[in-house]
């Protein structure tokens, strides 16, 4: 399966970047696709983080979808966007892209996932997401 080369999205700033290591790799040599899940989670979890102002718990992974594999030493740019704000829950789209071959850079999109949070106090128990600071 091949994609034509893209680029990172312009004016967009990831949330987490990670180069993959051998020990992140499964046993065809591509890195182990629950590792994949992990960063993406932890990508989905900074704007929900910020957003709820304290403690996020990951309720939900509503769609995951491998398109590319990641080797070692590609570049893994992880890009997280809120789509939805509930009562107490907030809903993260992620893409990810892989910038390849750093003597002739090539750029692919790899995952793309939606996951959902809830905002949880100290204890562990749910809350309201608290309404938008506006500046």
């Amino acid at each position: 399966m091949s994609t034509p080369p893209t680029q990172l999205p312009p004016g967009k700033i990831p949330v987490l970047r990670v180069m993959p290591m051998p020990r992140d790799l499964n046993p065809s040599g591509d890195v182990f696709g629950g590792w994949i899940m992990s960063q993406v989670d932890i990508a989905g979890a900074v704007p929900a983080h910020k957003r709820s102002r304290g403690r996020v718990a990951t309720i939900a992974v509503n769609s995951f979808l491998f398109k590319q594999p990641i080797s070692v030493g590609d570049m893994v740019s992880f890009y997280a966007e809120i789509v939805r704000i509930g009562k107490s829950s907030i809903t993260v789209d992620v893409e990810v892209y892989a910038e390849r071959n750093p003597e002739s850079p090539v750029v692919v999109k790899v995952t793309e996932a939606t996951l959902t949070y809830v905002a949880v106090d100290a204890n562990g128990v749910k809350r309201e997401v608290p309404p938008e600071i506006v500046a």
